[in-house]
């Protein structure tokens, strides 16, 4: 495949995506909502992420004009597509012009991709912060160079702020540059670059500070590992559920590449590909099964993970590489289908395939309307999704939201900058899928129901106008 086939790939498949994103019918997701929520209250760090998504999505929706679910989306198609540009640029330097378009070709259509291209997320703008950082790290492999340096510094600085998951790849650079002489860099480029790292990265660590570590915090309860335990079986899941986050025939090349090392028959670049990529997969498979890892954890292996698997597969496997590219195309060009007909495609037990996606804004817009019924403008809720929507489908009416207040530490960023205040008094609306009581008075109950579509099918939601200081939190009781 020539340089210029794969460009025309990238663009196809991107305007593919663009296109097709104008007919999406799904509400945002939970943690799209949350991102679109601090883009809106602009900071340099939140509850359980660093700030990059939300100045992304603010510059968006300034530039747009619209705070519209395309246009926060449409960073994902975008995102991507410079992503796989610049792992064409860095595939042509560091291996060769042979596999330039094959890169960028199947970069664009993994599967991985594909989804948030669709549903936006912070592993787009990770990804793409990562290969700009290897394009200039393979650089300055080859030469010294203080304005590669800085770049490479820069991205990963800038990566840091997008997600920590960027500490991942740390291990494997790491053990490259000891075991492998041409990974290694000039010192001075190397200082360089760590210094501008941490430069780009101290606003971030000085917001946690003063935010009691909340991220750090948050970020060790998603890991769980406060209950650390051997699970072979979890681990196993999260690996093989790697061959659907990049295709069966990508990732089974990384795993080809491993035991090719392992066998003494790659050379320094192929060496240096796999130090870059499978320790993350091994840390993660680690990770899963003493703790707990969701498939996308691993998604930092995959930058130099791809370049890695074409080459090789375009030396000894040329068919297998065309067969990936077909497989992983045909999924990436029906999927945006399943956001056009969300209703239509249902799983064997009657839910829809995209049922976390649907149902949000209705309960939302219900909400708003027992509240005008009630005669109130304030809404309170203590579930996460619920006050994350809400924010978002009311971001043009007049009502007042609130998170309720914590009995402790803070569960979400809601809690943590938006719990009810303490001087609120009279009636609220108070929207709820669990149990609900008041020592003082007996809750107006406005109304009970269950949804039967989308993410709250099934779940008994209730909305009850109670007075704002049934609200507050109960004391946390002393340990015995």
């Amino acid at each position: 495949m020539s340089p210029r086939s794969g460009l025309l790939i990238v663009l196809g498949f991107t305007l593919w995506r663009v296109v097709t994103l104008n007919f999406d019918a799904t509400d945002l997701f939970v943690d799209e909502a949350q991102y679109w929520f601090w883009s809106q209250n602009l900071d340099l760090g939140y509850y359980s992420k660093p700030p990059m998504i939300a100045w992304v999505i603010r510059a968006m929706t300034e530039l747009s004009g619209s705070n519209a679910i395309y246009w926060i989306r449409l960073l994902g198609p975008l995102i991507h597509m410079a992503a796989a540009l610049v792992l064409m640029k860095t595939a042509k330097r560091f291996v060769g012009p042979e596999i330039e378009g094959w890169t960028g070709a199947t970069y664009i259509t993994l599967p991985g991709v594909a989804l948030s291209s669709v549903f936006f997320s912070t592993d787009v703008i990770l990804l793409f912060f990562i290969a700009i950082a290897l394009l200039a790290y393979f650089g300055l492999t080859q030469r010294r160079s203080v304005g590669l340096a800085l770049v490479m510094g820069l991205s990963v600085g800038l990566a840091f702020l997008t997600k920590y998951a960027v500490l991942f790849v740390v291990p494997g650079g790491a053990l490259a540059l000891l075991l492998i002489p041409a990974a290694r860099i000039a010192i001075r480029d190397f200082i360089n670059a760590v210094a501008v790292a941490a430069v780009v990265a101290l606003p971030n660590l000085w917001w946690n500070l003063r935010h009691d570590n909340t991220t750090v915090r948050h970020t060790q309860d998603i890991a769980h590992w406060s209950e650390l335990g051997i699970n072979v079986r979890r681990g196993l899941e999260f690996f093989s559920a790697q061959f659907g986050v990049v295709g069966p025939i990508i990732f089974f090349a990384m795993l080809w590449a491993v035991y090719r090392m392992i066998k003494g028959r790659s050379n320094d670049r192929e060496k240096m590909l796999v130090w870059l990529s499978m320790p993350v997969v091994v840390l993660i498979t680690l990770q899963a099964t003493v703790a707990k890892a969701y498939a996308n954890w691993a998604v930092t292996a995959y930058v130099a993970g791809t370049i890695l698997a074409v080459w090789l597969l375009y030396r000894m496997w040329p068919k297998g590489l065309r067969l990936s590219l077909t497989i992983n195309g045909i999924a990436s060009l029906l999927f945006p289908l399943a956001t056009i007909f969300p209703h239509q495609l249902l799983l064997p037990n009657g839910d829809a395939l995209m049922k976390r996606y649907l149902g949000r804004a209705e309960v939302s817009r219900e909400a708003a309307a027992l509240a005008a019924q009630a005669g109130t403008d304030i809404i309170v809720t203590d579930n996460r999704d619920m006050v994350a929507d809400l924010f978002y489908t009311l971001r043009d009416a007049s009502y007042r939201i609130y998170a309720r207040a914590p009995a402790g530490l803070p569960e979400s960023y809601y809690e943590q900058e938006f719990a009810l205040p303490a001087d609120i008094t009279g009636k609220v609306l108070f929207l709820t899928d669990g149990p609900f009581t008041c020592a003082t008075e007996t809750p107006e109950v406005l109304k009970n129901w269950q949804p039967t579509e989308g993410n709250y099918k099934g779940k008994a939601l209730s909305a009850y106008k109670v007075s704002a200081a049934c609200l507050a939190p109960e004391p946390v009781q002393p340990a015995r």
